[in-house]
């Protein structure tokens, strides 16, 4: 399962779940949490999946310990600048980006004062992560469609953190501090060169619109849409009231 799946599936861990099921949503949690890196079986969390495959903790504790291990520590703890981890935490555990500054600089404060596991608390004992994942739900990039309380500009910034399948989040630089800090809109910025090219694919925008008239109506709307016409197409889609159920690549 991708990253750059643009219309990520819910993984969910349910009642009746068979050992594969449980393996796919064990491989989903460290890709997701540890940002589509290589793990080698020495590296995995033996006794917190021991504990999952017995319902002696739940998902969202999974992932807390998974954020809270040595491994991620030193991947995007030790060698990264304070931004770059926060706004990795963003992306890993709430799937989305900082909102703006205001939010980095509370998550600054969080760490000075209480340190790194309460960072990493604040995040997955949050009710926005409860909301949007529960105890059950593996977290998933969801600003890549329209959300309750999510700034337009989050498709734009999630863009930017999700930067194709053959990509990792081993860049100690954070990619979004001179947006954020300024307040700025993000464009969507092609991957790096020997990256998964997405320039030349298209894309599919699904829209609910209301139409005006003496009864309002609401009407399913589609653009496919190339991918360097993507970011006009969405600003131009909430400009005109519309509201994105999903966004996803076509053939």
């Amino acid at each position: 399962m991708s990253l750059w799946a643009i219309d990520s599936p819910r993984v969910e861990l349910r009642p009746n779940i068979t050992e594969d099921e449980l393996q796919t949503l064990i491989r989903t949690v460290y890709k997701q949490v540890l940002g589509n890196g290589y793990l080698m079986e020495s590296q995995r969390l033996v006794s917190a999946e021991s504990l999952l495959r017995d319902r002696k903790i739940t998902v969202r504790e999974f992932v807390n310990a998974v954020a809270k291990s040595e491994l991620y520590q030193s991947l995007f703890f030790n060698s990264s600048s304070q931004n770059r981890f926060i706004e990795l935490n963003f992306k890993h555990l709430l799937g989305r980006p900082p909102a703006d500054q205001s939010e980095i600089a509370e998550h600054v404060r969080i760490y000075n004062e209480q340190g790194y596991d309460a960072e990493i608390e604040s995040y997955i004992d949050s009710e926005e992560y409860q909301q949007s994942f529960g105890d059950s739900i593996v977290p998933y990039a969801r600003s890549t469609s329209s959300q309750t309380g999510l700034k337009n500009v989050s498709f734009n910034r999630t863009f930017t953190l999700l930067r194709g399948a053959a990509s990792s989040d081993s860049d100690r630089k954070a990619k979004l501090i001179s947006d954020v800090g300024a307040n700025l809109p993000t464009s969507i910025k092609a991957p790096a060169a020997g990256g998964a090219s997405t320039t030349s694919k298209r894309f599919l925008i699904k829209v609910i619109k209301g139409a005006s008239g003496p009864r309002t109506r609401l009407g399913n709307i589609k653009y496919v849409v190339d991918y360097n016409q993507l970011s006009q197409q969405v600003q131009n889609i909430h400009r005109t009231g519309g509201k994105i159920v999903s966004i996803t690549e076509v053939a």
